[in-house]
């Protein structure tokens, strides 16, 4: 009996085994709480996933996801040369990088401004205008882009932002309508909404850096620039790698609710992004294109996961951990 148990339970494992329901007795509460969440993901995220295949199938609604015939990579070969694909393709990446090197930095500079300020009263207020438009759902936050940058007509003087113009001199700009401006359009406005919030995981990692530091740092003589350079910016440099990790995972991936609450006809050659693009295929009018969609949906995500690998590796180089 004891020759059997060795067989099926090598030395090895046998020892491991024990650890693992020592561990699970000591800390069943945990697994407990993790449970729901875990149930939930794999049903709703990795359960889903079956349907991954239909980007290698002629998909037939009669026969389901299951049944429907292979296509092998027809339906990626039918992508690339799709030059509207390669449109929206170029376009998102265009705005991605923009929202990167414009919004991601100021991101960064705000959250260092507002720990700047030293009046107790004043920092609250300001934090809660800066937060505040994270709130709105994109319906709302795009509905007043509108009114702002509204073309005046025949019946109205226009938004705010064309008065301005007007009152300085200036002809009135239909923004809304300028290819050339629409992408400046969606960085602006992206930056503006959700700035707040990523300021508050640099004020987290900023409130976690010993107040000793400074301290040390005024009694050699440091001035706040100095502190800023050399105290405030390595302590949270972790927090910003990881941010930034996170934000190049949807380098190809663009801001659905954002871009179809703003773009319109006159600015599909520089706003229509991958996003809008697939959704039209797919769902939007009478696209049942579910195959290319999948397709082009698996190719993408599976590129965002490669800069991710790629940008982890590259921060690790740097003595920063990164998110895996």
């Amino acid at each position: 009996m004891t020759q059997k148990a060795g067989m099926l339970h090598p030395p090895g494992m046998q020892g491991t085994w024990k650890r693992f329901t020592a561990y699970m007795r000591k800390y069943w509460f945990v697994y407990l709480l993790v449970l729901p969440g875990l149930l939930f993901m794999l049903t709703f995220n990795y359960g889903p996933m079956y349907g991954i295949q239909l980007a290698f199938k002629d998909y037939s609604p009669r026969l389901g996801v299951w049944g429907s015939p292979w296509a092998g990579l027809e339906h990626f070969e039918e992508m690339l040369r799709d030059p509207n694909f390669l449109r929206a393709f170029r376009n998102t990446v265009i705005i991605n990088v923009y929202n990167l090197a414009f919004g991601f930095t100021f991101t960064v500079f705000l959250a260092l401004m507002i720990n700047e300020i030293r009046l107790r009263r004043l920092k609250p207020v300001v934090q809660t205008f800066v937060y505040l438009p994270y709130f709105l759902s994109w319906v709302i936050f795009a509905g007043l882009v509108q009114v702002f940058l509204e073309f005046p007509s025949s019946a109205d003087v226009g938004g705010v932002v064309n008065q301005v113009i007007v009152k300085m001199g200036g002809e009135p700009i239909d923004f809304l309508k300028r290819p050339d401006l629409f992408r400046g359009i969606l960085v602006v406005t992206n930056v503006i909404k959700t700035a707040g919030y990523h300021t508050i995981v640099y004020l987290a990692a900023i409130s976690g850096i010993d107040p000793a530091l400074y301290e040390s740092a005024a009694i050699d003589g440091a001035n706040r620039k100095d502190m800023l350079l050399h105290i405030t910016l390595p302590r949270i440099l972790p927090s910003v790698m990881i941010m930034l990790i996170l934000q190049l995972a949807s380098l190809f991936i663009s801001n659905f609710d954002q871009v179809y609450n703003l773009y319109n006809n006159y600015v599909l050659s520089t706003g229509d992004v991958l996003s809008t693009y697939i959704y039209r295929i797919s769902l939007g009018g009478a696209g049942t294109d579910f195959e290319l969609s999948t397709a082009m949906n698996l190719v993408l995500n599976t590129m965002g996961l490669i800069v991710v690998i790629i940008a982890n590796r590259f921060v690790e180089k740097l003595d920063v951990q990164g998110i895996f």
